[in-house]
């Protein structure tokens, strides 16, 4: 009788072991489950790291125009090669514009031409500055017919020294590009006016009225 007991208590045993084992399996099989799941939420941070280092590099802090012509050397169209300081003598302008032939900058240009016998009469030189290669303002001075000289920039180094470029947005996606801007250097190629930001409507006649200033 006592062996009898012993196997059915044996049985009993092993009974419940076996209905213990799914349980045990269902319960590392929904561990699993969860991790797989942190994990899935885990991975946009990976996408959110990405899309971060994609964004350019934020722009330096603006740097101040120089306070007098600095001393570099300039390539201009019209064959023209000098140094910005050789210009002293007379009063000098400088507009930075983003990119030839672009509806903006051909207005703004096409605003100085059309305005230029008021500059002349002032003894005011004009220079347009972008970062285009020169054949390119070459074209854009003669299909509009400028009549003052582009500066060409490729290198950057004038938009930088004159801390025109600056944070942009275009259809939502930031970039670093040149700011519309307009210096005004007097005949000691000292610093008078500076305008950052700049409009094109109005700032041909803003700028002739600064210039009366002086």
């Amino acid at each position: 009788m006592a062996k009898a007991k012993k196997r059915k208590t044996t049985q009993a045993k092993s009974r419940k072991k076996a209905k213990a084992a799914p349980r045990r399996r269902s319960r590392a099989a929904s561990r699993t489950k969860a991790r797989v799941r942190k994990t899935a939420r885990k991975k946009p941070a990976k996408k959110k790291k990405a899309r971060a280092a994609a964004r350019p590099a934020p722009a330096p802090a603006r740097a101040s125009a120089p306070a007098s012509l600095p001393n570099f050397e300039v390539q201009a169209t019209g064959g023209q090669r000098f140094r910005l300081s050789d210009l002293r003598g007379r009063t000098v302008i400088l507009y930075f514009y983003p990119k030839d032939d672009t509806p903006g900058c051909t207005q703004e240009g096409c605003d100085i031409r059309d305005n230029f016998p008021d500059f002349k009469m002032r003894d005011v030189v004009v220079y347009g500055v972008s970062r285009d290669p020169v054949a390119s303002h070459e074209k854009f001075k003669g299909k509009y017919g400028f009549p003052f000289e582009l500066i060409s920039d490729p290198d950057e180094r004038m938009c930088r020294a004159f801390g025109v470029m600056q944070p942009k947005s275009l259809y939502g996606r930031p970039y670093i590009g040149v700011e519309r801007s307009t210096f005004v250097y007097d005949r000691n190629g000292q610093l008078r006016r500076e305008l950052r930001g700049v409009k094109v409507p109005g700032h041909v006649a803003e700028l002739l009225m600064e210039l009366d200033k002086l």
